[in-house]
């Protein structure tokens, strides 16, 4: 006679506890077939169990958004590799556990606003100490139809370069996976749009992407020249004429690497890899800023950046480095949503503490909660034991 486990029973113990059981259970496929359950929901079974025992999150299935007929037709070389298909607008993003929740809360927000989302390729960059097929599956899982790619990024590429920063998480090596896209990317992709996983799009990626870099400019991104500039370096550095004659013939801005446009053909020919990592050397030697990734790209772009308008950065909303506190839009119009700063939407509506604006990435969380999807897991499992002891 099958057991019945009660669901304050041991969970998953090593001697055949109910999650053990039902991953055995689904896993050599011997769950039974029933009217309403089918060989598609076993295998989803056997995926989320996987994911909750692996402590990675799990999300509801995207809604399917296709092209609309607006859209021009494009007919991709079949030798090319998906990635090199003409007409894709690409973007690059990092993917990493703690951080799962708002890439995908990202991905479904530039899907829904897209007038050609079947044109989008994201290229994923995952950490060697993420399970990249994991996270593979789970993007596919949520977004059966997105054209992706997921690279691993070898942390040990910078990870000596990297120095304290004024908040832990700007340490973190995936924050500088953007100095590296030149390398890690085909060399097919010539120019990619760079997304922050905290970040919402509420209008037609394409828009940006259509953005010109004139006079052989590398990067395009919002500027914010009202921003007292000299504060992203320490005083050591401003009183070296050696090293603040950097900005000489230059009018730097302040502006925010979560949101860039990027021409990789450029920044191959230029070498900003080894510009970047030059800086992050001399600043383990010689403290001369304190805000992460953020002070090399200041240090090689401020003063020479494409541009963009500040609707497509309404950066800060999770406040600043320390505290997280609320903040509201900056004036002009929205086109994408920041959380940039210590406060994200997720945490905060998940402590029941959000900010007003944090409803407006609400609506893209796909997330299931794990212990609502623990009570699932136990009901299939307790279907699953009812059917066996019947038969």
């Amino acid at each position: 006679m099958s057991k019945v486990y009660r669901s304050n029973d041991c969970l998953d113990c090593e001697d055949g506890g109910p999650l053990a059981v039902l991953r055995e259970v689904v896993g050599n496929g011997s769950l039974p077939l029933t009217d309403s359950w089918g060989k598609d929901d076993r295998s989803n079974i056997r995926d989320d169990v996987d994911r909750f025992l692996d402590g990675l999150p799990t999300f509801a299935e995207a809604p399917e958004y296709r092209n609309g007929a607006e859209c021009p037709i494009f007919l991709p070389n079949c030798i090319e590799s998906p990635q090199c298909y003409p007409g894709h607008v690409h973007i690059a993003m990092t993917l990493d556990t703690e951080y799962l929740r708002g890439s995908m809360a990202a991905v479904h927000s530039v899907l829904k606003h897209s007038s050609c989302p079947e044109y989008i390729f994201f290229h994923f960059i995952a950490a060697e100490s993420d399970s990249a097929d994991a996270l593979s599956q789970i993007v596919r899982s949520t977004f059966p139809s997105l054209s992706f790619k997921v690279y691993l990024f070898r942390v040990d590429t910078v990870k000596n370069l990297i120095s304290a920063s004024i908040r832990q998480a700007l340490e973190n090596p995936l924050n500088y996976a953007r100095n590296y896209l030149a390398d890690i990317l085909e060399p097919c992709v010539h120019r990619v749009i760079y997304l922050d996983s905290d970040v919402i799009v509420v209008d037609d990626i394409r828009k940006l992407w259509e953005t010109s870099l004139t006079d052989l400019r590398v990067i395009g991104a919002p500027e914010y020249c009202h921003a007292n500039f000299t504060k992203y370096f320490s005083d050591g550095f401003w009183a070296d004429p050696a090293l603040s004659r950097v900005f000489e013939g230059r009018n730097p801005c302040y502006f925010n690497t979560g949101v860039m446009v990027m021409d990789l053909d450029r920044w191959r020919q230029s070498n900003y890899r080894k510009k970047i990592e030059g800086w992050m050397q001399l600043q383990k030697q010689k403290r001369i800023y304190d805000l992460g990734s953020l002070p090399p790209f200041l240090l090689l772009f401020a003063g020479n950046v494409e541009p963009i308008d500040h609707r497509w950065n309404q950066h800060g909303l999770g406040g600043d480095n320390v505290v997280g506190s609320c903040r509201t839009l900056h004036p002009g119009g929205v086109s994408l949503l920041h959380w940039s700063g210590k406060g994200k939407p997720w945490a905060r509506l998940d402590a029941r503490k959000s900010c007003p604006l944090d409803l407006l990435w609400e609506p893209y969380d796909l997330y299931r909660p794990q212990q609502q999807h623990r009570q699932i897991i136990l009901m299939s499992l307790q279907m699953s034991f009812t059917l066996h002891s019947s038969l």
